[in-house]
């Protein structure tokens, strides 16, 4: 119990779980994914959780279901977004359960990189660009519209959902996220994200759970493909392009 308590203090959001009951059937999409199939709870860093993983091992899907069982539309946006472009999202979220702290976020918002523009569209429509900064999200490019959502509308004392961030940001730009989530962290703020960077993926304050065949396991960050890729490639570039261009 004293161990619950001191969660509850810390987190928005401490524990995921899965209604393993109530699964109609573990043959069937998602639930047929390892990473779904072999879940039971995932606990929570009360500053930043990384979920990893190759594409289509189910990161992005169980982000999603997260998000869509916290409140969060679908595509994207804070809570108070309900528009609908395409419904391509699972029937995962109905089997989420979220075990929620004592204190309530005062902002959130949940960011797909690959609906972000469908969003953007949205902002305009409703008229509330302004938040997001001076020009509109669609006057600038993909990666500068990202880094305007961090740094105008992410207000702190959130909990924030970010699948992929780093799809449209250069490495610098990287870095400077990893600035502005610590800023955004020191202010009691509670983030899950989904991502491929081994930049973003380095920030100490974490979780990391990779995510494979085998399910879902809690891994250091020198234990990643992310880390150990590219250290790798980094120490001999030129031995590894020689051996992946080889006839």
């Amino acid at each position: 119990m004293a161990e619950i308590s001191s969660l509850t203090q810390n987190h928005y959001v401490f524990e995921v779980s899965l209604k393993r009951n109530d699964i109609p059937s573990y043959k069937e999409y998602p639930f047929s994914l390892p990473a779904i199939s072999n879940l039971h709870e995932i606990k929570l860093h009360p500053k930043v959780t990384f979920f990893i993983g190759e594409n289509g091992a189910g990161k992005s899907t169980l982000v999603e279901a997260i998000a869509i069982a916290f409140g969060f539309n679908p595509e994207g946006g804070s809570k108070h977004f309900s528009f609908s472009t395409r419904e391509s999202h699972s029937e995962l979220y109905k089997y989420i359960v979220l075990r929620k702290g004592v204190k309530r976020p005062r902002d959130s918002y949940f960011l797909r990189a690959e609906s972000f523009y469908n969003v953007a569209t949205n902002i305009e429509d409703l008229g509330v660009g302004a938040v997001y900064g001076e020009r509109s999200l669609h006057a600038q490019s993909h990666g500068e519209s990202f880094m305007s959502l961090f740094l105008n509308r992410f207000l702190g004392k959130g909990f924030y959902i970010l699948d992929e961030p780093e799809a449209a940001l250069s490495p610098m730009r990287q870095l400077s996220l990893i600035s502005r989530l610590h800023e955004l962290v020191s202010n009691n703020s509670q983030f899950i994200i989904a991502t491929h960077s081994p930049l973003l993926l380095a920030y100490p304050d974490s979780y990391i759970y990779n995510i494979d065949d085998n399910g879902i396991k809690k891994v250091s960050y020198e234990q990643t493909d992310h880390f150990m890729i590219t250290k790798s490639f980094v120490n001999n570039y030129k031995g590894m392009l020689n051996e992946l261009t080889k006839d």
